[in-house]
């Protein structure tokens, strides 16, 4: 179908300011006009229960983590949601969430919104983990970050005062690509124990040459240009690009993972490789759902203040991790 209405009125937007591709800017410049992208997008920021931040020891030094708190009322309606809960009200589950901006960009900040949003309508709690990156820190920098961050949650979720045996991961382009290698890591070193895996239009193959990469090359769009420039700043060395933790889609075998839920958008160079990712879990045996969002382009989770699609995406990546988290 065309380019959503609300999506074109944003492509218009950006033509009429000349604004140029955040690849053809140095990292401060482009790191400086994505977050204020994400921002004018994402709306107003929801009000959670609470929301501290604080380091955590990491194999490069210490690691940012942002935790919230649901509000009373949305915990509440969580709880009395789920099925096996008694009168003695058990912790909250809690979700693991990493930003996107190809490995390059990003921030805390950049998933402010998101996991404002999350928090309150999972009734979790959520914990946004910051992670080096690229190119100063190159690839495996991040994906060793992100298992730290992990691995701290599990053995400190009481302290949250969350469940550490209810442990959901998810994460936007990058953030999906971290999240899907986090999960190969864990199954790996046999812990920590994850319960689901919300992955939206993931990268997870260094070299696709898929026809949603071939026919994706608007400037004024996430484009192939773009991938290829997010890419080149994450590997050092071209080779690192077959690692499955890079490319999870090179995994030998995607057995034993958790179970999935996979978003992609249609106006997406990552859209086929997403989906191929979804394909291949599910024939490995893990159970995925796999919802692509026809005239959205890539992004369009973290516009939720702009676009009905990136609203109704969260809506159902929340109904999807509430009944994972049960």
């Amino acid at each position: 179908m065309p380019l959503h209405p609300q999506a074109e009125a944003l492509r218009r937007q950006r033509a009429e300011a000349g604004t140029p591709p955040l690849y053809t800017r140095t990292l401060a410049e482009a790191r400086a006009a994505d977050l204020a992208d994400i921002r004018a997008a994402a709306g107003n920021p929801e009000p959670v229960g609470s929301v501290e931040e604080f380091t955590v020891p990491g194999p490069g030094g210490p690691l940012p983590l942002r935790v919230y708190h649901p509000a009373p009322e949305a915990e509440a309606e969580a709880e009395a949601e789920a099925e096996a809960e008694t009168a003695a009200a058990a912790p909250p589950p809690v979700l693991l969430y990493l930003f996107g901006g190809g490995w390059t960009l990003g921030s805390l900040d950049t998933g402010d919104a998101i996991c404002r949003r999350l928090t309150n309508a999972v009734g979790c709690v959520t914990v946004a983990a910051g992670y080096r990156l690229a190119p100063e820190h190159p690839f495996p920098a991040a994906v060793h970050d992100v298992a730290a961050a992990a691995e701290w949650i599990a053995g400190h979720a009481a302290e949250l005062g969350a469940d550490p045996a209810r442990l959901a991961v998810a994460g936007d382009s990058a953030g999906g690509n971290l999240a899907a290698a986090l999960t190969l890591l864990a199954r790996e070193r046999g812990g920590p124990a994850i319960r689901h895996q919300l992955l939206v239009y993931p990268n997870t193959d260094h070299a696709a040459d898929t026809p949603s990469v071939r026919e994706h090359d608007d400037p004024l769009l996430f484009n192939r240009r773009s991938v290829a420039w997010y890419w080149g700043h994450y590997l050092a060395d071209p080779a690192d690009g077959a690692n499955p933790l890079a490319s999870p889609l090179r995994a030998p075998s995607l057995a034993g993972l958790p179970p999935a839920t996979v978003l992609t958008a249609e106006y997406d160079p990552l859209r086929d490789e997403g989906e191929q990712y979804a394909e291949a879990l599910r024939a490995a045996g893990v159970p995925v759902e796999l919802r692509r969002y026809d005239g959205m382009p890539h992004g369009f989770f973290a516009m939720s203040g702009v676009l009905d699609g990136g609203r109704d995406a969260q809506q159902h990546a929340a109904a999807r991790l509430r009944e994972a988290l049960r």
